[in-house]
């Protein structure tokens, strides 16, 4: 049986989104978490554990290709409400197209305070991290997470990893730590944990 036009676009789409993905990871392996763009399983997943009011944004910093960040489209997050954080400038000009209505940032997310709108800041119901924070050293895990609080303060941020064991240290950097969710329908099988600064707790 031949595809449908639709089932051909979709298939010319993920080729494009594979493609893409895989050259930068090629330029630089260390910004990027995978070879290849997250599963609609952890897409999902990661949609799932979400937490927003209705006026609050979804932060999502190192998008890639805008899998995750179409997933979160399609379980109600508005467009107008995502505010997509990409470094690449060739990856943010992708994320403006496959994303309409969406605020895509190209800027540095250790820079979050200087490159965020005013109006978006402290307004932020989760933020999601994509960038591969397990391949860092200590002292630059400890900058992400300053700058997610100083747009986010006590929120913290879901990371979706393929680490068996929590990839962040909670004791050393002060987090709360909880696995929402595992996959193994994704390749590599994968994880999407909660961290948020104890300081926070109730």
């Amino acid at each position: 049986m031949s595809a449908t036009a639709p089932e051909v676009i979709k298939s010319q789409h993920d080729v494009k989104n594979t493609s893409l993905f895989f050259r930068r990871w090629l330029a630089n392996p260390l910004q990027m978490g995978s070879i290849i763009p997250s599963s609609p399983a952890l897409c999902r997943r990661v949609a799932a554990a979400v937490e927003r009011g209705t006026e609050d944004y979804v932060l999502e910093i190192g998008a890639g290709t805008g899998v995750i960040s179409k997933a979160l489209i399609e379980a109600g997050v508005p467009a107008r409400k995502l505010i997509v954080v990409e470094i690449v400038t060739e990856m943010a000009e992708h994320l403006r197209e496959a994303l309409p209505g969406a605020n895509v940032i190209c800027g540095d997310a250790f820079d979050l305070g200087r490159i965020m709108p005013a109006e978006m800041k402290n307004r932020i119901g989760t933020a999601i991290c994509g960038i591969p924070l397990v391949m860092l050293p200590r002292d630059r895990q400890q900058a992400f997470i300053d700058a997610v609080e100083a747009v986010a303060p006590g929120k913290g941020f879901l990371l979706y990893t393929y680490c068996v064991t929590s990839p962040l240290s909670p004791g050393k950097l002060k987090l709360d730590a909880k696995r929402m969710a595992w996959t193994p329908l994704n390749f590599p099988p994968a994880s999407v944990w909660r961290y948020r600064p104890k300081a926070h707790q109730a």
